[in-house]
């Protein structure tokens, strides 16, 4: 199981300045086949700086949610931090 993207990524407007919600496609390889999952994720910066990261399948998904779940929190976070989420 590997996250390749998320596709159509777009951030919702929030008047929370410490939370940002965004909308896309997840793009996974599961069992050597591409399968498309609409999600919704959130990231919401804690006052000791820390990220928390929510992720919520808005599709149903025939795989373990635990496992595709952090792997998608991981490539979330790495997404941030390189700067590929859109403003």
């Amino acid at each position: 199981m590997k996250v390749i993207s998320i596709k159509d990524m777009v951030r919702k407007d929030v008047p929370i300045y410490y939370r940002k919600l965004f909308t896309g496609i997840a793009v996974i390889d599961l069992n050597e086949k591409q399968t498309d999952f609409r999600i919704d994720f959130a990231i919401e910066y804690k006052p000791t700086g820390h990220k928390e990261i929510a992720v919520n399948f808005l599709d149903h998904i025939d795989y373990p949610i635990v496992p595709v779940a952090r792997e998608l929190k991981q490539y979330i976070f790495d997404l941030d931090y390189v700067g590929g989420l859109p403003d």
